[in-house]
């Protein structure tokens, strides 16, 4: 039994082929999924798609486009009974665009502001800004933080897992040294799956499906040599905990 926290099931990409999707990831023992919105619109949708018992809702914008961030925020307040998570949200040094860094800190504290009132965990994406984004979720000693396909370094890593955070593990990590480092160094404790599909598949040129968290289950259990099974059963706990959800 898996959870995938953090997925894009309103990607184009699965429009047509979304309830194929959600039963090929439960024949390998996908219970549930998160799927975040990037921005108003998309939002909506993922509303709209949550069933609360396999697919729930969690509703973000994406740092380095945040055109709509203030419906985004009174979408989240609105619905604050209905989302397990403010997510995706955060920093992105590498795809910067038309946000500089100083408004993408602005926004990300913001959200932290909100999140905090509204007792919801944050979903933060940090691409090439891991080491700058925990240092703003410690600086505002934010407690329920769950770190999306973190690309920062292992030492960085560790400071975040010291406070109790998690860090989700993509299928990618069959090809990325980095995260191999990481699910080495931090305790299954701190480790969640993740597939971030449509995006980083095990093979770059391919669709990623939420049926392969179960590779990211397999490369855990391989990295830290124990049981798959015992890889599910804490993922899973832990998922449950911070996204406060019961699987059945």
């Amino acid at each position: 039994m898996m959870i995938d926290v953090h997925c894009h099931l309103t990607d184009a990409v699965f429009q047509n082929t979304l309830h194929q999707v959600i039963a090929e990831a439960k024949e390998v023992g996908v219970r549930a999924f998160i799927t975040s919105g990037l921005g108003f619109k998309d939002s909506l949708k993922v509303l709209e798609i949550s069933d609360y018992h396999t697919v729930y809702p969690a509703i973000g914008i994406m740092p380095y486009d945040l055109r709509d961030l203030e419906l985004v925020i009174d979408l989240i307040e609105k619905n604050s009974d209905k989302i397990v998570a403010i997510g995706e949200v955060g920093l992105d040094y590498y795809a910067s665009g038309d946000t500089d860094r100083k408004i993408q800190e602005k926004a990300f504290v913001e959200f932290i502001e909100l999140a905090r009132r509204l007792d919801l965990p944050l979903v933060v994406h940090s691409r090439s800004a891991g080491k700058y984004a925990l240092q703003i979720l410690i600086e505002n000693r934010v407690e329920k933080v769950v770190m999306h396909a973190f690309d920062g370094s292992v030492s960085h890593a560790e400071k975040g897992a010291e406070k109790g955070y998690f860090f989700s593990i993509p299928p990618s990590i069959n090809r990325s040294q980095q995260k191999q480092k990481v699910v080495k160094r931090l305790p299954l404790d701190n480790l969640l799956l993740e597939s971030d599909a449509p995006a980083l598949a095990p093979n770059p040129n391919e669709v990623n499906k939420p049926s392969n968290i179960r590779i990211s289950a397999e490369w855990i259990s391989k990295l830290k040599s124990i049981p798959v099974s015992k890889v599910e059963e804490k993922t899973t706990e832990n998922a449950s905990t911070i996204f406060n959800i019961k699987i059945i």
